[in-house]
């Protein structure tokens, strides 16, 4: 964003709030998109206007596929507005994961998807994508500016809040599986937790097992560290692999908290207590804001509130 310019942010119904509290973090302002969907699934949108010539949108894409279809429609009205640089903030990134074709025919949606957003934006800043054989961004959605940031500090400080403010010793950080121990370090660098990663086990086609060393588990509170929940399948089996060592208790602490269908049910008769996550996707376990983190990508030279 231009240098003491404040920013406008507009937002979709189901990410008003938190493009609220991004737009107050960053000393600028909220619009909501008019939004009509018909019967026909079709959608009327409604830019408020005058709009100025930096904007940002703001959208989490879970639940993909209308959205897109939504964005393509406001960024194109905005530019015959007469807006001339547009900023997607979008919190959780969709397609990210199908990164290359594993049978023929198969549709590389990661580089589609990102193609579109990049005819469609200037710059996109999102976090913690879910990222497995490319290192940049940049290399999914080509843009000048394509940031992806990490939340790993703000989860950092909430469990130490957390566990201070309950009395309790610092918790032992866990990652399901050897892919996770880069993420799981991350977020125990800022406090020196202690961390562990398990070790996975296919058992055949459909089942994972996954094993924990005792002497990290046995008493101690445990916090499952992840950056996407989405059937929640993986951490339930780690919660059960976790419990058989007796734990003092087992958390749950993810960026992304897509829990389709009943994971968080399932996830507490697996034995975690606690499920906590970012309000990147509007969920009943958001627990942390990720405003301030975005509202400093957005306006590096102005103080975050």
């Amino acid at each position: 964003m231009t240098a003491g310019h404040a920013p406008l942010v507009l937002a979709f119904p189901e990410g008003l709030a938190a493009a609220q509290r991004l737009a107050q973090a960053a000393g600028g302002r909220c619009a909501a998109i008019g939004h009509h969907r018909f019967p026909d699934g079709e959608t009327r949108l409604r830019l408020p206007t005058p709009l100025p010539p930096d904007l940002i949108f703001y959208r989490s894409l879970d639940h993909p596929n209308p959205k897109l279809i939504e964005l393509a429609i406001a960024a194109r009205t905005a530019r015959e507005l007469g807006a001339r640089h547009l900023t997607l903030v979008a919190p959780y990134l969709c397609y990210m994961r199908q990164d290359q074709a594993f049978v023929p025919g198969e549709a590389v949606s990661q580089r589609i998807v990102g193609a579109l957003l990049a005819d469609w934006f200037d710059a996109l800043i999102t976090v913690d994508p879910h990222l497995h054989r490319i290192h940049h961004l940049t290399e999914a959605v080509p843009l000048a500016r394509a940031e992806s940031l990490t939340a790993a500090a703000l989860m950092a400080d909430f469990l130490d809040q957390r566990f201070r403010a309950a009395g309790l010793p610092p918790p032992h950080l866990v990652g399901p599986d050897q892919e996770s121990e880069q993420w799981v370090a991350a977020v125990a660098a800022p406090h020196r937790l202690t961390y562990g990663v398990g070790v996975k086990e296919r058992r055949g086609d459909r089942e994972v097992a996954i094993r924990f060393a005792r002497q990290d588990c046995a008493g101690r509170h445990l916090v499952l560290i992840d950056d996407v929940a989405s059937t929640g399948h993986t951490l339930e089996v780690a919660a059960r692999a976790l419990a058989e060592h007796r734990p003092a208790s087992i958390s749950v602490l993810v960026t992304h908290a897509l829990f389709v269908d009943d994971a968080v049910a399932r996830l507490g008769t697996a034995g975690v207590s606690e499920i906590w996550s970012s309000d990147s996707i509007p969920h009943a376990t958001n627990q942390l804001a990720l405003a301030p983190l975005l509202a400093r990508a957005l306006v590096p030279s102005v103080a975050v509130r």
